[in-house]
């Protein structure tokens, strides 16, 4: 279920940015925006799992971001975000019901490239970001209370059908990218200073196992789930 929402959202962001252009593709083309360069920092929390194929039964598992912001733009409603974070993604493994545990925090330098979609108010903005991010992998902690490289033998009533190559494998591919949509809003303190508020939803396209014909797992690719709070400042 959790996949299916997550499908969905990343959907109905695609969905809303497009009728964002459409029904305002006219206006652009009647009014005059003068250049708009802002830069920024922005830091939140992260709810992330993974996307393996064999399916793997798994918990959201937390972690943070953070980071800096530049944003262009000569339109009043377009413009052209980067960011460069330090975010923390992984997984959390559920055993349903032992009393045992299990995760993974991988943490990426990611590099996000986006069209922002902003509309609304004076002091009061509402945006749509949407666009590809890269990463590469800085660290992979573990964190376990029983001998995960051999379960069935460590814990008691645990399942000798389970995958468990996922708790013990080498990352295999440190470089990540996939593709990012966020939800948002925008708000003026004053002339040249905002905050932002942005719910975030990450699909990653890469796998950070091997994935070949005699590989364990056909994919390995992270979802994550951002909620973040930001500062711009307007330098011209």
């Amino acid at each position: 279920m959790m996949k299916q929402f997550l499908c969905r959202l990343a959907g109905a962001i695609a969905l809303l940015a497009s009728v964002v252009v459409a029904g305002s593709a006219t206006v652009l083309g009647q009014r005059y925006y003068s250049p708009d360069f802002s830069i920024g920092v922005k830091g939140g929390a992260t709810l992330s799992r993974m996307d393996f194929v064999p399916h793997i039964s798994q918990n959201m598992t937390p972690g943070m971001t953070f980071g800096i912001m530049a944003r262009y733009s000569e339109e009043k409603l377009f413009g052209l975000l980067g960011e460069l974070n330090i975010t923390q993604r992984g997984w959390a493994e559920d055993f349903r019901g032992l009393p045992v545990s299990y995760s993974r925090h991988l943490t990426y330098i990611q590099l996000p490239l986006m069209t922002q979609i902003r509309f609304g108010w004076k002091r009061v903005k509402l945006f749509v970001n949407l666009g590809p991010e890269a990463g590469y992998m800085l660290g992979d902690k573990i964190k376990s209370d029983f001998d995960y490289s051999d379960p069935v033998a460590s814990v008691p009533g645990y399942s000798s059908n389970r995958h468990n190559e996922q708790m013990t494998m080498d990352v295999a591919n440190r470089f990540d990218y996939g593709i990012a949509g966020g939800l948002g809003a925008e708000f003026f303190v004053a002339r040249r200073h905002s905050m932002t508020l942005e719910g975030r939803f990450y699909y990653g396209i890469g796998n950070i196992f091997r994935a070949t014909r005699t590989s364990t797992f056909s994919a390995s690719r992270g979802l994550s789930v951002e909620i973040t709070l930001g500062y711009f400042f307007r330098v011209i």
